[in-house]
């Protein structure tokens, strides 16, 4: 992957082309053919995921069923880079897909060589997590579910 391409994600969109240049060093390529997994539920989570090209199809255990898909370009497990913690769902590539790790082993390389991307990386991940926690309280709000009685 070349640095420029890292600009297609929201996460790393604060980053300059140098510090941009340095995550790519970090970065580990997997290309998956259709029906491999990026990762299966419940293994450790490693890091973060960048889906640089194609699909991947989210299914899950528990219900047995998929329940949702993700086109590149997107990311998915960037709470793994701070936390450590099990893969809520299996992604599988539908069709093919090309992916990016930055290993949580990684960040640490980054916080070294480049504090402020480090910092910057961080704090979109802070922001993500504040947004999905806003959201959250959002449906239960409007479902009521919040309430104890």
């Amino acid at each position: 992957m070349k640095a420029s391409q890292l600009k297609q994600f929201a996460l790393l969109a604060e980053f300059t082309e140098e510090e941009r240049e340095i995550l790519v060093d970090l970065l580990e390529e997997r290309s998956l053919p259709d029906g491999k997994s990026a990762f299966r539920e419940g293994a450790e989570s490693e890091g973060l995921v960048l889906l640089a090209e194609g699909r991947l199809k989210l299914k899950s255990k528990r219900t047995g069923a998929v329940v949702g898909v993700v086109e590149a370009p997107a990311h998915l497990g960037a709470a793994s880079l701070f936390a450590f913690g099990k893969r809520e769902v299996t992604a599988l590539a539908d069709g093919g897909a090309t992916v990016h790790l930055l290993p949580r082993a990684g960040l640490p390389r980054l916080a070294d060589d480049a504090p402020r991307a480090a910092f910057r990386l961080a704090e979109a991940v802070a922001a993500e997590l504040a947004g999905l926690a806003r959201n959250g309280l959002d449906v239960l709000s409007e479902h009521d579910l919040g309430e104890t009685k």
